[in-house]
């Protein structure tokens, strides 16, 4: 890329983030509706919620693998040229909001399975996880576009 946005690069980098945003939505929704079941006291069937998350794998991957490339070349996009983006930017942080409800939920998912005795210790994720800070800090590292 030449360090300029072009129309094409931008509607393309809406439309993925966009398509990860409903992406994340779906995941939220998924683990909201297991959260609820293991809030419940009916018995609970992991087997559903583990194929419904695995069947969105292939999703998550293809869309991953377009922004991790979309995000090389906005990275060397000069930061004035970015801002002018407005779409952008704010679909960064609803992404980012939602995976930050996801994660929070899902380590009460992982809580609630293991007081049910559904997890055996050896699969619970390691203590890093457990710290408030890790996911922001994960993201920062892994996920963040400036700008």
């Amino acid at each position: 890329m030449n360090n300029s946005l072009t129309a094409e690069f931008v509607n393309g980098l809406v439309f993925e983030l966009r398509s990860y945003l409903a992406l994340c939505e779906e995941i939220l929704s998924l683990t909201t509706r297991e959260n609820q079941a293991l809030s419940g006291h009916a018995d609970y069937s992991s087997s559903e919620f583990h194929e419904k998350r695995k069947n969105l794998l292939p999703d998550i991957e293809l869309l991953l693998k377009k922004l991790r490339n979309r995000r090389l070349a906005w990275q060397q996009v000069p930061a004035s040229e970015r801002e002018r983006c407005e779409e952008v930017k704010p679909l960064f942080q609803n992404i980012q909001n939602l995976l930050m409800k996801v994660l929070l939920l899902d380590r009460e998912n992982q809580q609630a399975m293991l007081r049910r005795g559904l997890v055996p210790a050896n699969h619970l994720p390691a203590v890093a996880v457990q710290r408030p800070n890790y996911v922001a800090s994960l993201y920062q590292r892994n996920f963040a576009v400036r700008g």
